[in-house]
């Protein structure tokens, strides 16, 4: 149904792996040269006077289940439309040939589910601007 978007697909978990993976070993890197050069700049015994644990009595956000939730949303929403897209091509199917209705019915459900997605996400970020701006107040 949509083998169009199967490989660059894969291409992009491929790279997104590798790209995590060698940011992974960067981090660890950098991680040790700061803790090296803190523990030469620093003395033991000034540690305890400058120690201070964080306040977690404060409210934090985290906006990842509302992003989530919008872009599955979308992608629901989406599958929808191209369902409905499908039912109208469907009956208008008598001019079509049958690669025709293939390729317009996996277009229809690819198109709808990303510009859903992508419409889903857009939300999430309009209202994550909301909320900030009604906590700031």
């Amino acid at each position: 149904m949509m083998n169009f978007i199967t490989a660059p697909l894969i291409v992009g978990f491929i790279c997104l792996g590798i790209y995590a993976l060698f940011e992974l070993f960067v981090r660890r890197k950098e991680r040790l040269l700061i803790i090296e050069k803190i523990s030469e700049r620093m003395d033991i015994s000034d540690l305890g006077k400058k120690l201070s644990f964080p306040s977690y009595c404060l409210p934090r956000f985290s906006f990842n289940s509302l992003k989530t939730g919008c872009l599955l949303m979308g992608i629901g929403f989406g599958i929808l439309v191209g369902f409905f897209c499908n039912l109208i091509i469907a009956a208008n199917r008598s001019s079509l040939d049958f690669d025709d209705v293939y390729d317009v019915v996996s277009s229809a459900y690819g198109a709808s589910v990303l510009l859903f997605g992508g419409l889903g996400l857009v939300i999430a970020f309009i209202i994550e601007i909301k909320m900030k701006k009604k906590e700031d107040k």
